[in-house]
């Protein structure tokens, strides 16, 4: 693989061949340039028929590039990629063509995209703004290493706030957007939803006790 082969800091996880991370530097010239991203790629077993899942661990404020997952909107890994591609393209080529030409038509972040169309200089300071915060070396080194139970602004030395492990992924089976729901939980581990059933006996009114219906109603959405 070329990519092993390459001067990008390539770690395996798990010793696996087919899931790893790389460290990516943003391109010259660019807002992005002095940040370093680290990139979370898993092979599917097509691969490279199927296109490799690649997602940012660190923040980074981009239109087509989803703040909270990481997940990228690009067309060559959605829906044009080819077995010819090697995935040292994916870092040579494909994700600095993103990001220096950013797409505000297609967004996976709304924001920085009304941002790029109203006042691409604000945009700019914004970009620069997140590679000062969240794209230092020492975050991306961090990225995706806190416990998955802590918080997912968990702060590192410098009072940076780090997401968890990136949630979402571009692929080749969709745009970038993710779907997965979660419950929330509290200190105790126990789901909103445990809470209410727990308290559901203690819940009373002057006319008796409140209806399922009212309970429902009482429930915060994740």
């Amino acid at each position: 693989m070329k990519l092993l082969m390459s001067d990008y800091q390539v770690t395996l996880v798990n010793n696996k061949m087919s899931e790893f991370t790389v460290k990516f530097h943003g391109p010259a010239e660019t807002p992005f340039a002095k940040g370093v991203w680290k990139i979370h790629v898993e092979l599917p077993e097509a691969f490279p028929y199927k296109s490799p899942s690649i997602g940012f661990m660190n923040k980074i404020f981009h239109p087509n590039i989803d703040e909270l997952s990481g997940s990228v909107c690009l067309d060559v890994i959605n829906q044009t990629w080819s077995p010819m591609f090697e995935l040292i393209n994916i870092f040579e080529i494909f994700l600095p063509q993103l990001l220096r030409y950013p797409n505000p038509a297609d967004p996976l972040n709304g924001e920085a995209a009304a941002l790029l169309m109203r006042d691409p200089k604000a945009y700019a300071k914004k970009v620069e703004s997140y590679v000062e915060r969240y794209a230092t070396p020492e975050v991306a080194n961090q990225a995706g290493d806190d416990d998955e139970d802590d918080e997912d602004d968990e702060e590192v030395g410098n009072g940076t706030p780090l997401r968890k492990k990136v949630i979402g992924h571009a692929n080749a089976n969709g745009n970038g957007h993710t779907n997965g729901d979660s419950k929330k939980t509290n200190g105790n581990g126990a789901t909103d939803e445990d809470d209410e059933d727990d308290d559901e006996d203690d819940k009373m009114s002057d006319m008796g006790e409140l209806s399922d219906e009212d309970d429902i109603m009482g429930k915060m959405d994740d």
